[in-house]
């Protein structure tokens, strides 16, 4: 995996992992990887494979919690990594992402 691949997989049970690097670089493209995949009643998407983050991955949270609200399905991001989480707090959206 080079430094700017990401993936998204969906696993058995419908969980999706987000797996790689989310920089400005490939945000764009995992979006719409999210984005096509939004078909389920609740949405978990797991975040715990993500290895190195910008400002771009908490706009990508932002927006596929934006598309979840359109479908009005509900979506969690899991095991979101401290650097991720850090920049969530670091713009005042913990509140809004629920995360603590």
């Amino acid at each position: 995996m080079t430094e700017d691949a990401a993936k998204l997989v969906l696993r058995e049970g419908g969980e999706l992992s987000v797996e790689g690097s989310i920089t400005i670089n490939n945000v764009v493209a995992m979006v719409g990887q999210g984005i096509a995949l939004f078909d389920r009643d609740d949405m978990v998407i797991d975040l715990a494979r993500v290895t190195e983050v910008d400002s771009s991955a908490v706009s990508m949270l932002l927006e596929w919690q934006r598309e979840a609200g359109r479908r009005n399905r509900p979506v969690r991001f899991a095991n979101i990594p401290l650097n991720l989480r850090s920049l969530v707090q670091l713009y005042g959206l913990s509140e809004l992402m629920h995360v603590a």
